[in-house]
């Protein structure tokens, strides 16, 4: 195969919207990145982040050193949880205005780097709220520089212009995307990813097939969203168990890392429809649920209520996973069963009775599908519509 020639060693840059600096050590490239702030007046940042991984990562151990060495004033807020909310964004930007904070540096997954998304539009809105912004009350239009220094090899939010978060009052996770979010450069080092668990291995490497998988299937999918949904499929197929099995190994953490680049690409340019749209609530009613995991929930039942459309494609993209298949629609349940099968293969084997939910939840989730701001908007994109019926019936088939 073509990556034995691949040095993974080797940092190179990923052009699309931003800069990011891929590959083992690219972490170092942080002070490059200060240079650049710097010479651009900017000397005072707010990091945003969880309550560890920054620290256990080691890319603590390299960012604090840079800041310091450059004569950086800097704010921490280290309380981003999974699923963050509103509140934890309006925390964080009330410490950077009051810090006098000019940039945000996101460290973590897609929690962390979301929170400092919303945080940088926040330190130019100093009106606005995160209610306000998740609600769409306002349409941003600037934002402080962003850079983004990631832990997780699954979201794909350091190089596309999305970010989400929860109003828990209301059960809503809404999701945005302006292009203000787009961080102004990105770190993507997998030597910062062997300290990611089993579970956390699987639940972010399902994210960034869910992601392909819609990106490739949108009405408005093109041929760039499917061809980076083609490669991210097989590195996923290809890499996951090797990371399963030995966290270290870093050929593994490269490769699953480029495929969640790659996806999330993919759907920054053909966007999302069903198994993010369906996703959301559960994860807002329930935050203990990881959210790759929870996408694993649907996405067999997800997989059969589209197939028919767009045979075609998924045909081609999940050949890694189901090959042989000839494209056809009556091929719709025999794909949904095996990707099912893969799924348990590789560890992701929860369904939504497993997070708690009944089938007396489905109205709700039904309900708060419909109703959440922005995703009517990923609704509109499925390749089938997404009545309520359509959504009860994912719902349904997913327990």
């Amino acid at each position: 195969m073509w990556e034995t020639k691949i040095n993974p060693n080797k940092v190179f840059e990923l052009r699309c919207k931003n800069t990011t600096y891929f590959g083992i050590g690219s972490i170092k490239k942080i002070k490059d990145i200060l240079e650049v702030l710097k010479n651009k007046g900017i000397n005072n940042v707010i990091l945003v982040t969880g309550k560890g991984s920054y620290k256990a990562s080691g890319a603590w151990d390299v960012v604090k050193p840079a800041l310091e060495t450059l004569g950086f004033k800097y704010s921490l807020y280290d309380k981003v949880g999974p699923n963050p909310t509103v509140d934890m964004i309006d925390e964080a930007a009330k410490i950077g205005r009051e810090t006098g904070a000019k940039a945000v540096i996101g460290i973590g997954g897609g929690s962390p780097i979301d929170t400092a998304k919303s945080v940088a539009v926040l330190l130019e809105y100093t009106d606005k709220n995160a209610r306000e912004l998740y609600e769409q009350k306002f349409i941003p239009e600037k934002a402080a520089p962003i850079i983004a220094i990631n832990l997780t090899h699954g979201t794909g939010t350091e190089v596309d212009r999305f970010a989400v978060a929860t109003i828990p009052e209301k059960n809503y996770k809404p999701a945005i995307a302006y292009d203000c979010l787009y961080p102004m450069y990105a770190i993507d080092d997998p030597s910062l990813m062997t300290k990611l668990d089993k579970r956390q291995t699987i639940a972010v490497t399902i994210d960034a097939l869910n992601h392909v998988t819609e990106a490739a299937t949108t009405l408005v999918a093109s041929p760039y969203s499917v061809l980076m949904a083609k490669e991210t499929v097989r590195l996923i197929v290809r890499y996951l168990p090797a990371a399963v099995n030995d966290p270290e190994n870093l050929v593994a953490r490269y490769y699953l890392l480029y495929a969640s680049a790659l996806a999330g690409i993919s759907f920054d340019n053909g966007l999302l429809h069903l198994t993010h749209a369906l996703e959301h609530p559960l994860s807002a009613v329930k935050p203990e649920i990881a959210h790759g995991l929870g996408l694993g929930a649907i996405l067999p039942a997800v997989v059969k209520a589209i197939y028919p459309s767009v045979a075609e494609v998924l045909a081609e993209v999940y050949s890694p996973i189901v090959p042989g298949l000839k494209g056809l629609p009556a091929e719709a349940e025999y794909v949904a069963k095996k990707v099912e099968e893969w799924l348990f293969n590789v560890g992701c084997t929860q369904k939504l009775s497993d997070f708690g939910f009944t089938k007396e939840d489905v109205p709700t989730l039904v309900k708060l599908a419909k109703t959440t701001p922005s995703l009517d908007g990923l609704l509109s994109n499925a390749p089938v519509e997404a009545t309520e019926a359509v959504i009860a019936k994912i719902y349904e088939e997913s327990f």
